[in-house]
């Protein structure tokens, strides 16, 4: 009985510690940096500095997480890729956050599948309190880079997507961003144009992984071209706040020009 009891009792310990692993992993504070050269017959000698985020869901950003983000690199324009929030989370804290990163430069936000789960005009009145702008199958200029256009979708759980509204300026730039929450959305830009670089979520690395075994690929940084893709991980948490084998991520990304 006593070597049963202590069999018990060490994979309940194990178990505990596991969670508690699992849950200080989950809020972790990764800033992940990326560069590279947008391969174009003139090379301007320039640089644009953008900083991604994602799935932020129930996490507070904090003067740590943006610390550490301007230790790295003075921001040009920051770009929130859906789930900002979801059922639950509030507003205030919602508010804080919008704040905290429209510290490092000018906002651009696009829709998540979550974020109408608190309301879509309580999220349009934070983004704009905060000077950030709503990218919903529409685009915009980034300041002192006016050769960038930048495009977002909504997303496609909204059922309003609409690419040929998002890409309608596409053409009229030489450097071309688009951001859309899921990244299932990427071949279908694609048939419509090349961008320069492309953002997505959404996926969160797969979350929790048992070696290969996940829901979702991890997320990655590729470059063929003089093209970047980006898949995320997220900074967040869906459904429960751990995380194994998918680290939570946030990104710098340089771009020579």
């Amino acid at each position: 009985m006593r070597i049963i009891f202590n069999s018990l009792f060490g994979i309940a310990v194990l178990m505990i510690a596991g969670l508690v692993y699992m849950f200080a992993f989950a809020k972790r504070r990764n800033v992940i940096i990326h560069s590279y050269t947008v391969r174009k017959e003139i090379n301007r000698g320039k640089k644009l500095s953008l900083f991604f985020i994602s799935d932020i869901h129930r996490r507070h950003i904090d003067k740590r997480l943006l610390e550490k983000v301007k230790r790295h690199e003075s921001i040009d324009v920051v770009v929130i890729g859906g789930d900002l929030a979801e059922a639950g989370v509030p507003l205030n804290r919602i508010e804080q956050n919008v704040k905290a990163l429209s510290t490092l430069g000018p906002l651009l936000f696009i829709w998540g599948n979550n974020d109408r789960e608190v309301g879509e005009e309580e999220i349009r009145k934070i983004i704009s309190k905060h000077g950030g702008i709503i990218l919903d199958n529409s685009d915009a200029s980034i300041p002192n880079h006016p050769l960038w256009r930048i495009c977002g979708t909504d997303d496609p759980s909204s059922g309003r997507v609409d690419i040929k509204a998002t890409l309608r300026n596409a053409n009229s730039y030489p450097y071309l961003i688009v951001a859309t929450h899921n990244p299932y959305m990427f071949k279908k830009i694609e048939a419509v144009c090349s961008p320069d670089l492309m953002l997505a979520g959404h996926t969160h690395g797969g979350q929790i992984r048992l070696g290969k075994f996940s829901m979702h690929a991890l997320g990655r940084f590729s470059l063929q071209d003089g093209r970047a893709k980006l898949i995320s991980n997220g900074y967040g948490t869906s459904i429960i706040p751990l995380r194994l084998g998918a680290a939570p991520e946030s990104h710098v990304i340089k771009i020579y020009y």
